[in-house]
């Protein structure tokens, strides 16, 4: 694929809200997983008479991704070629530039973990079960389709990178920890209770964390655009690192004593046992200010089955294989994954809004919101966690110390 020109429209509704940052991101990711050496792409949002929506989950990105592999399948069909072997032929290299100008370190990865859902997916073995199931059975098709996933990390302005956290050690040797970010589910506590107690040296236990308030971390960053764990977890790391070097003498002078006993002996020299952290992404330099810290890679396959009398439809099968670096938490790391193709899945398949027709005297009037609308559907998913091993770069361009990959919005593009 030489060329390509997208114009992006996105409907705004009535109010300005995040159209604009949504349209601006879906832009710099119009070129999904792919590399197109001629690109330009316009993106302009529209003002309706409709509601306006804020931005959910994905920034835009979702969207383009999914246009980007529409365009790829059209011109598989025109050419008649092997969709595996066309994505192949165009998927990025290390060392690519995307089209707004951001060099590409790691982009072998997403091939890695593409080959290695083609092969774990069993993909050719089920192409040719699907071509003998479609011949077979007039009414009901299945199909199949693997997708390569190039997702960018980072606030697309530098001043929302950057985290604080606050933390405490009592004279009984617990930990309290306050960061900036929010837990919805996500397991961002958790993670900051494991990066806590690894920096200090105690047992996980004896860290606590307190709910985020301005009182103790100010300024905080939304907790948004898959950063939380970059951003906060070194902020945290960082804190914690200041306390370890304060108490590494009292430690190394008592080696037979409990951690407990070390933290009451400092208490006890007078040595102080707070400290704050922070930690700001390192700006990357070039023609553009909308650069990111860096690229989580993915692939996924799925296979479907869908009625074509009724339009009635089913997932069959779902592998996805995720590049994590080294994950802090794989317990929580795969019931994320899941949860968020789960969720992408619901999106694409049954929350679209219908607005009937300036013709009709209800014109305007949302009409998806009946129950029977609401289809629901059967999914039986099979993931495959898998994370690329000897990964050059531990975890990023600046090598965050924390070594894993944030994923929280990447996976929800899958469907």
């Amino acid at each position: 694929l030489k060329s390509i020109d997208i114009k992006v429209y996105l409907n705004g509704g009535c109010s300005v809200d995040m159209s604009s940052a949504v349209c601006k991101c879906a832009c710099l990711n119009a070129d999904g997983a792919y590399d197109i050496p001629n690109m330009r792409v316009e993106g302009r949002t529209c003002r309706t008479n409709l509601p306006s929506n804020t931005a959910f989950r994905g920034f835009g990105l979702p969207q383009s991704a999914w246009a980007i592999e529409s365009i790829m399948t059209d011109v598989v069909t025109f050419l008649g070629m092997s969709n595996v072997a066309f994505k192949e032929m165009n998927m990025h290299r290390s060392g690519d530039i995307t089209h707004f100008g951001q060099p590409l370190e790691d982009a072998d990865n997403m091939r890695r973990c593409f080959n290695e859902c083609l092969d774990k997916s069993k993909y050719l073995e089920k192409l040719k079960e699907i071509d003998v199931f479609n011949c077979n059975n007039k009414w009901l098709k299945r199909g199949i389709a693997i997708t390569p996933l190039k997702y960018s990390i980072a606030f697309e302005i530098p001043f929302p990178n950057q985290g604080g956290a606050l933390v405490h050690i009592y004279k009984d040797g617990s930990v309290l920890v306050t960061h900036g970010g929010v837990e919805m589910g996500q397991g961002l506590h958790t993670k900051m209770v494991q990066i806590a107690s690894k920096a200090l040296g105690c047992d996980p236990n004896k860290v606590f964390i307190s709910e985020t308030s301005s009182q103790t971390v100010p300024n905080a960053t939304p907790t948004a655009a898959s950063m939380s764990s970059d951003i906060y977890g070194m902020a945290v790391k960082d804190a914690c690192e200041t306390l370890a070097k304060r108490i590494e003498s009292v430690i190394k002078d008592n080696p037979d004593k409990d951690w407990s006993s070390c933290i009451f002996q400092a208490y006890m020299s007078r040595i102080p046992l707070s400290a704050t952290g922070f930690y700001k992404v390192p700006l990357l330099e070039g023609p553009f200010d909308e650069r990111f810290s860096y690229f989580t890679w993915g692939a996924a396959c799925s296979s479907v089955e869908v009625d074509c009398l009724t339009g009635d439809h089913r997932v069959l099968g779902t592998d996805i294989v995720m590049d994590l670096g080294r994950s802090l938490n794989p317990a929580i790391d795969i019931g994320q994954i899941e949860g968020a193709f789960v969720q992408g899945l619901g999106l694409y398949t049954l929350e679209q809004e219908r607005i009937s027709p300036l013709v009709f005297v209800t014109a305007g009037v949302l009409e998806s919101i009946k129950f029977q609308d609401l289809a629901i559907f059967l999914v039986i998913f099979k993931f495959i966690y898998s994370r690329v091993r000897e990964i050059p770069s531990l975890f990023t361009p600046q090598k965050l110390s924390v070594n894993l990959r944030c994923f929280w919005d990447p996976r929800f593009s899958l469907p």
